[in-house]
């Protein structure tokens, strides 16, 4: 529609509303409608002129009449006899029945004519309800704001998370009960007050529409539930895919991941249930609280081992967490149940009725042992094969630890190959910058460098792998670097470096 045509539709303005009043959003559209006696002519009209009739999004141009006034919050309409009469709707650029000789072809004229058709007055009323978020908002928020009408949001289960700006703030409430009205799925909308400034990477938010009891939310992620407090631990559901990547094309059944930074366990989850063991670490006791309890849910407990410590502290011990772990298993391996399928559990009902152990399936002998439930080992490695370390902000910092991490460990014992290490960071730049994707590269290289106290021919530049996990803002890049940790560090004992 043009911005002429579809200003008609618009919502009413009043840019003096600060607590939303519902009511006040009420159009009335002069309309004609055209009554036919035979119903068959209705899908004709509608098909043949098509040019004539009503097309506006969201309002149909076929409606059911039980008296000339309608409003489209009685979306059914019936007779007494239960016989529902229909009209089709003339275009908008009729507004009363004196005008249809004017703005009607011949043709259409004669149609109607000789159909019997009645041409009558319709007035269709737009009410709060037929209107978006944005365009409500856009017709109470003051005139310079609407450049950027703020109807962004993310979803964490049932909560929509918003990050008004600082002109918005006081709007919040009205922008929260909108965005609240026109989301089925949501029950709370909440505003970030300010920046995250706990070193749990929680931030300080204020309900400004919905219910406040409780922010303890269920999010579903890749066939995972994850529950958890929203207010209290740290939670982007905008890092999805990254979580997908590492767990996809990183992780392999079987090995040994140390989650640093686990959280509720975005990545720890999904990779016991891919059957990695994980040691997943937080020091946040919420994140910790709500960790167990995933584990639990999603029933990944014989692959993943949950801890409470520094992130520091869980790098330098994590070969000793893991040699703990072995112990804690007879013959250092997990024994895990097999999936049984259907047909096979129905085989095993009808086995266990027979004495002998045998009975005929379809005509085929079925042997008692090939029914039992089965189970597969899986032996615990003594080397760690990845470190994830999702704390963007500092992970960086926590580098350091790495180094002499196998110092202890004769080198002829064999580690016969060294982790990975995925380390996330922001890289923010200024606005008077311009720098290349490449320079940029270059200067996490170089914090990396500085953190594990090394040189680039013990860890040169092309040996790391840099990602884009996403922009936080223009100039605030969020990156995965992923790199093996240098022998050379590993091995190397403290008080030489």
């Amino acid at each position: 529609m043009s911005t002429l045509h579809s200003s008609k539709y618009a919502p009413p303005i009043n840019r003096n509303m600060k607590v939303l009043d519902r009511s006040f959003f009420i159009k009335k559209i002069p309309l004609c409608v055209v009554k036919f006696p035979n119903p068959k002519h209705i899908s004709e009209f509608a098909k043949k002129y098509k040019a004539y009739i009503l097309r506006v999004p969201r309002i149909p141009h076929v409606i059911k009449l039980d008296s000339i006034q309608h409003d489209s919050r009685n979306k059914t309409l019936a007779c007494d006899n239960n016989i529902v009469t229909k009209g089709v709707l003339l275009t908008d650029t009729i507004a009363s029945p004196d005008e249809i000789s004017e703005k009607l072809p011949s043709e259409v004229l004669e149609y109607l004519k000789d159909t019997q058709a009645e041409i009558l007055p319709y007035e269709y009323v737009l009410d709060y309800n037929y209107w978006k978020a944005e365009d409500i908002l856009r017709s109470v928020l003051p005139e310079e704001y609407l450049d950027e009408v703020p109807t962004g949001f993310t979803i964490t289960g049932h909560i929509a998370h918003l990050n008004l700006r600082k002109e918005f703030k006081s709007y919040d409430s009205l922008i929260g009960q909108v965005i609240l009205d026109k989301n089925n799925k949501i029950e709370c909308v909440v505003d970030k007050v300010s920046s995250i400034a706990t070193k749990f990477r929680t931030f300080p938010m204020k309900v400004i529409a919905g219910k406040s009891d409780s922010l303890v939310v269920e999010q579903r992620e890749s066939n995972c539930i994850f529950k958890f407090d929203f207010s209290k631990v740290y939670w982007n559901s905008r890092l999805h895919t990254e979580h997908d990547r590492l767990v996809s094309n990183y992780f392999q059944p079987g090995e040994v991941v140390c989650d640093v930074f686990a959280g509720v366990g975005p990545f720890a989850i999904p990779a016991g249930k891919k059957e990695v063991i994980v040691l997943a670490n937080d020091l946040n006791p919420e994140s910790f609280k709500y960790l167990k309890e995933n584990i639990k849910v999603n029933k990944v407990g014989l692959m993943v081992k949950p801890f409470n410590l520094d992130g520091a502290q869980f790098i330098r011990q994590s070969t000793d967490l893991l040699d703990q772990f072995i112990k804690e298993h007879e013959n250092g391996e997990i024994i895990m149940p097999i999936k049984v399928s259907y047909h096979h559990r129905k085989k095993q009902k009808m086995i266990q009725s027979i004495d002998n152990g045998k009975h005929d399936y379809n005509g085929k002998v079925v042997e008692k042992v090939l029914l039992e439930p089965k189970t597969k080992t899986i032996k615990i490695p003594h080397e760690i094969s990845h470190f994830v370390m999702n704390l963007p902000d500092s992970a960086i910092d926590f580098l350091g630890n790495f180094v002499g991490l196998y110092a202890s460990i004769s080198e002829s014992n064999c580690i016969s190959k060294m982790p990975w290490i995925h380390v996330h960071c922001f890289e923010k730049y200024g606005n008077d910058e311009n720098l290349t994707m490449e320079e940029l590269h270059e200067r996490v290289y170089q914090r990396i460098l500085k953190s594990m106290n090394t040189t680039p021919d013990i860890l040169p530049f092309n040996e790391l792998s840099f990602h884009l996990v996403r922009k936080v803002s223009p100039t605030k890049p969020m990156f995965c670097v992923s790199y093996k940790l240098p022998r050379t560090l590993a091995f190397i004992h403290q008080n030489n470096s």
